[in-house]
């Protein structure tokens, strides 16, 4: 890594789009006289890595060329090594303190080309064109000069997204082990415990044929064998240090984003800044009830079902009431363990170009 333009770019190297996409970014950025220094991601862990290194070398921004595995990946590496044992944890094996961001004053590019780019769309309200992100970065660089070597600054514009700081038992690539065997990770989007983990797991298995199809027909493929799967587990879900509530269930989700798993609306009231995590629970459902609400989660219809419960707050600690009710946690499409699991806000942690 050289000396430092002011942008850098990832790609991930690994994903027929992003390679695609990346010919296009490339040549915008060049044709705009924007310097940068680019890096193409070819395995798990790089790109968090990568990100890492290039903020404590002084870049200023980091652009992502990627879905939102990658983006996730990244938004990890915007943030110190998560030393739990440094740190220390409580008597949930949770992290007392929150991770400490590198830069506070960094800044993230997306530039969406993925599955289904549903931190994009968050933000945006609505899917957004390549070319637009591509602008987007272009007029940051010009107003912070980040690698500009021609033409007029402009006002710069970035918006404060939270960002959900999770820990939970075991875990698998991606996460960092803690003092009891605990693992800590970031995201951006959702983690879902039970049916959705599974489905996450299945989408990053799929072969090349299904993934040329689109983000909503990939998970609607990995949701049949889900959904053929299907068992109630006993978890207790408790949410602000309130009064633990306890239900049979195997689909939770934990949201920041209001769109996650490809479109799908978990939440579709949740928001990426306003300081809060939505909890959705749905409990006692048959698979018949199940095969109906997922088909009606992209519009988010499936909250009108009274045994379908959204909440609110800071924190959430979800365990099982025996270690045979413990349920994979999934975090923007990586599993990365299973309950206990304890997730908490970062209010407004990570700036992003808008």
């Amino acid at each position: 890594m050289g000396s430092p333009a002011g942008t850098f770019v990832i790609v991930n190297h690994s994903a027929a789009r992003a390679r695609a996409a990346w010919g296009v970014v490339r040549r915008a950025l060049g044709d705009a006289g924007v310097g940068f220094d680019a890096h193409e991601a070819r395995e798990f862990g790089d790109a968090r890595a990568r990100a890492r290194d290039a903020l404590k070398a002084g870049y200023r921004t980091v652009a992502v060329v990627g879905g939102d595995g990658t983006l996730s990946e990244v938004v990890n590496g915007f943030f110190e090594d998560f030393d739990a044992g440094a740190r220390g944890v409580d008597e949930n094996g949770a992290d007392r303190r929150p991770p400490s961001p590198i830069n506070p004053e960094a800044a993230l590019a997306l530039l969406p080309a993925g599955t289904g780019n549903d931190f994009a769309r968050a933000v945006e309200g609505q899917r957004a064109s390549l070319e637009s992100w591509i602008a987007r970065l272009v007029a940051h660089c010009r107003a912070s000069g980040d690698g500009i070597s021609q033409g007029e600054r402009t006002s710069a514009a970035t918006r404060a997204v939270d960002v959900l700081h999770g820990t939970a038992a075991g875990g698998t690539r991606g996460s960092v082990t803690t003092d009891g065997g605990a693992r800590s990770f970031l995201c951006l989007n959702a983690v879902t415990l039970g049916v959705g983990a599974e489905v996450a797991a299945q989408v990053a298995a799929q072969g090349s044929l299904a993934r040329r199809l689109s983000g909503e027909a990939r998970f609607a493929l990995a949701a049949a064998v889900g959904i053929a799967r299907w068992r109630e587990r006993r978890v207790r879900v408790r949410l602000d240090g309130g009064e633990a509530r306890e239900l049979r269930t195997n689909l939770i989700a934990v949201v920041n984003s209001r769109f996650a798993g490809g479109g799908m609306m978990f939440s579709p009231e949740a928001r990426v800044d306003d300081g809060l995590l939505d909890v959705v629970t749905a409990a006692r459902l048959s698979r018949a009830t199940l095969v109906r609400e997922m088909a009606r989660i992209h519009a988010g219809g499936h909250v009108a079902n009274p045994r379908v419960r959204v909440e609110r707050g800071a924190r959430v600690r979800i365990e099982p009431v025996t270690e045979d009710d413990a349920l994979p946690v999934e975090a923007d499409g990586d599993v990365c363990g299973r309950t206990p699991l304890e997730l908490v806000v970062m209010p407004r942690a990570l700036r992003v170009v808008i």
